[in-house]
């Protein structure tokens, strides 16, 4: 029972883990998609999902794209009945470009930083220990 009880907690915070991690980056992701082209929130959130063969899904990516627009990054670029559905198409500002520039930057200098240092696993502290 005990470890049945440990690997429910494990997996619970593997997924908050990477929950987070698509949380922190959603913004950015927006803004690269619509990089390649102008499309509608749920669209995004498809070809996300095709493009990294599943591995990134997103259940919604309205709120990210609500912020952005709050803060001018996106704005629509038109408006189609497709289906009989609404469809509002987004592209970035001049300033969502150059924030998404500012988000690459920060985020490739972060995930370099992270694995030049787990790179150094067990010889950090002579051998691994911990003492300083």
């Amino acid at each position: 029972m005990k470890t049945e009880k440990a690997e429910k907690a494990n997996a619970t915070s593997q997924k908050g883990s990477w929950d987070a991690l698509k949380k922190a980056t959603t913004e950015m992701l927006v803004l690269f998609m619509l990089r390649q082209k102008p499309m509608y929130t749920y669209q995004m959130a498809q070809e996300v999902e095709r493009l990294t063969q599943g591995v990134l899904t997103y259940n919604t990516m309205y709120l990210a794209v609500y912020r952005l627009q709050a803060n001018g990054y996106i704005e629509e670029k038109e408006k189609r009945i497709e289906d009989g559905r609404a469809r509002i198409y987004l592209t970035p500002t001049p300033a969502g470009v150059s924030y998404y520039e500012t988000l690459r930057q920060e985020y490739q200098l972060f995930t370099a930083t992270l694995n030049t240092l787990m790179e150094q696993d067990g010889t950090i502290y002579n051998g691994g220990t911990s003492d300083a």
